[in-house]
Formats: structure tokens, sequence, C-alpha cells
């Protein structure tokens, strides 16, 4: 009975996310209304306040759901990743890059961001942090792999340069979010055009 409650629970958590990523998407996170995705989601407003305190811990949860998905990916690339270092990094950051607009628009991702600026200390803030942290530490592994298989120089800094190359495309990632114009091909190719000076300085062959 337990595993058909968690079941159903997990059921209706899976359709308020979709439905508040479909409206937000439409009518603007401002634009959107509990009472529409409560609608939209077959729930009702209370079964929603029972899961989300408000809209933004459901905008957090879209922004958690979108980066669980991109680090299960990137695990692969981890454990097996290209015997390149430049594509190894670049396969990596494109899971990153690729997957950012399929739950979350660019205006999604704006009031993401503020909201984790504005209140660093609230849930909101603390988790994104959390989930910047985690993009971190698995861009780290990966030059770690790279190391251990000898295409990384043995004396390179592992910590840092994974840092360096999250923080970069990190930054870069919000400059995009800003213009609404800017395709996603732009931001890949700007990406690998500043990585390919790191890669010069850490490739061991």
């Amino acid at each position: 009975m337990s595993g058909l409650r968690a079941k159903n629970r997990a059921d209706r958590h899976h359709r308020i996310i979709e439905a508040a990523a479909t409206l937000f998407r439409q009518s603007g996170y401002d634009g959107a209304k509990i009472e529409a995705i409560a609608a939209e989601a077959e729930v009702s407003v209370g079964t929603i306040y029972n899961y989300y305190r408000n809209k933004g811990d459901i905008l957090v949860a879209i922004v958690s759901m979108e980066v669980n998905e991109v680090l299960n990916a990137g695990r692969g690339v981890v454990a097996t990743p290209p015997r390149n270092v430049a594509d190894a990094i670049d396969t990596l950051i494109g899971i990153y890059i690729d997957h950012s607009l399929i739950y979350l628009s660019k205006e999604m991702w704006r009031q993401a961001m503020a909201t984790s600026t504005q209140q660093p200390d609230s849930p909101f803030g603390q988790t994104y942090a959390a989930l910047d942290r985690g993009l971190t530490d698995q861009t780290c592994e990966l030059v770690e792999r790279l190391k251990v298989l000898g295409l990384v120089r043995p004396e390179t800094d592992v910590r840092a340069t994974g840092e360096i190359i999250f923080n970069n495309m990190n930054m870069m990632f919000i400059e995009f979010v800003k213009q609404e114009a800017m395709p996603l091909a732009q931001l890949r190719a700007a990406i690998r055009r500043q990585n390919k000076v790191l890669v010069g300085a850490i490739a061991a062959i």
C-alpha cells in the first residue's frame, strides 16, 4: 500500500512540474497562476501547496530536474570520455548546454538566477547553489579522469582546472540567458574558443 502511495505521489509531483514548466513558458513566470498549474496538472490547488509553498519552490524543482538529468548523462562521459581532452570537455559541456532549454526558457532561467542571488540563504538559493556545486564537481571529476588516463599533464591542479572550466561556462551561460536572441550554437562556439586556450595548457599530448 505504501508503495502505491509513493507511486501516486511521484506521479502527481511529475504532473505538477510538467504543467508548471509548460505554463511558465506560455504565460511567463509572473503570469502563470497556481490555479492554472493545478488545472493543467489535474490536481487541486491544495495538492500543489502540499508539495510546494509557492511558485519559487516549483521553479527550483524544475531546475533540479534539469540539472539532475544532465548530471546523470554526464556520468557516462566521465566514466568513458573521448580520448582527446578538447573533445571530452566539449562533450560534457555540450550535455549541460544543449539540455538547458528543454524544461526552462531563458526567462525562467533569469528568474531562477535572480531569486538565487537575491535570496542566497533561502531554501531556493541553497538548492540552486548545491546544483551548481554538483556540476562543478562533475567537471572536476572529468579532469581527474583525463589525468588518470594520461591525457592531462600530471602537474595539473584538477580542482582549479575543473572550477575554471565550469565557472567560465556558467558566466557565458548567464550572458546567453540575458540575450533572448542568442542561439545555443553561438554559445557553444564561444565556449569552445575559450576552452581551446585552457586545453592547450593542460593537455599532455
